[in-house]
């Protein structure tokens, strides 16, 4: 489970503000206790006075009996303590931390390793990140269907000899061996092909499995990677630096529509910088267009070009269109 610093920190923040805020409940607690029941304070104070004391008579004398004596101290105060709770309505826990998460008391962490809660609060915020949860909850593999592709041998691509059904099958099967191997190997997927075909849909596949498991998971189409890079270029805006920090480090970086957006010489060098740092960090990226291959080499510079065709799994999709397909039914 890798995320960026920027990521870490902000889940951090909300881990720190949960603490000042358990603290904030007990003392407003503690102060409305305290006045009506002045006894109660006084337990407090004996108890922690005690526990003090003890500590001193063994680091000091090495008073092993202390600790007998400390105990059945305590366990006196306590049971007047709790009578008083009792006699208000509460129950014993009332005066501690109303922690979200009793496990690691709200410090995101057990002796030292991620508290499930905050493997749920990193899953949860690259969901966020990713610009795409609500469509995740539609677009998935569980919803995945090949009804739509054509298995006519009349609609056999010319170049790989595939119809449309045998061609979805083999990409999902290279998409699920991507998802499996995402841990333990270096890869990036290039699709490609006419629009309706699956491509957005199998990115959002393989985005869902690996935010489920953890991973840090950004999507954007060329019109929002492009917007991002310029604002940080020419803008130096705050929030677009942080943006790009991500975009660099996140897990995996997916980028819908390519071509969609207007290119010129800044595009241009800007997608190869983009391309080009994740590639030397070993950090993957999904890319999907409707432009084939050789409308791309003529968009992008050859040397765009030949950086994705050679560090990505190139995939073609094909077949009717299946949103019109779904219009009809």
């Amino acid at each position: 489970m890798s995320i960026s610093n920027t990521q870490y920190n902000e889940i951090q923040r909300k881990y720190d503000a949960r603490q000042l805020h358990n603290q904030h409940v007990v003392q407003q607690r503690k102060t409305a206790l305290y006045e009506k029941y002045p006894r109660l304070k006084e337990l407090d104070n004996l108890i922690a006075s005690a526990s003090v004391k003890s500590a001193k008579r063994l680091l000091e004398k090495g008073d092993h009996t202390a600790l007998l004596q400390l105990k059945q101290q305590l366990d006196y105060y306590r049971t007047e303590r709790e009578a008083i709770l009792t006699s208000a309505g509460l129950d014993e826990y009332y005066l501690e931390p109303p922690y979200a998460c009793p496990d690691c008391k709200d410090t995101g962490y057990i002796n030292g390793q991620p508290c499930h809660c905050f493997k749920q609060a990193v899953i949860d915020l690259v969901y966020t990140q990713s610009n795409i949860k609500h469509i995740l909850q539609e677009e998935n593999f569980s919803t995945f269907t090949y009804r739509y592709y054509s298995d006519s041998p009349s609609k056999r691509d010319n170049a790989n000899g595939l119809t449309p059904l045998e061609n979805a099958k083999n990409a999902v099967s290279i998409v699920c061996n991507f998802i499996s191997n995402f841990d333990i190997r270096f890869e990036n997927i290039f699709f490609y092909g006419d629009a309706g075909t699956g491509k957005t849909f199998l990115s959002n596949c393989i985005a869902k499995e690996l935010l489920d498991t953890g991973h840090s998971v950004i999507y954007l189409s060329s019109f929002q990677l492009f917007d991002v890079l310029e604002k940080n270029k020419f803008q130096k805006d705050t929030d677009a630096a942080t943006s790009i920090q991500n975009i660099f480090e996140c897990e995996l970086l997916i980028i819908d529509d390519l071509g969609s957006e207007m290119t010129n010489s800044f595009t241009t060098s800007q997608l190869f910088h983009c391309l080009n740092e994740r590639i030397l960090r070993k950090k993957s990226t999904i890319i999907s267009t409707n432009w084939g291959i050789d409308a791309l080499s003529a968009i992008y510079s050859e040397r765009v070009f030949s950086r994705v065709i050679s560090a990505y799994r190139v995939i073609k999709l094909f077949g009717d269109d299946i949103r019109l397909q779904k219009r009809k039914l």
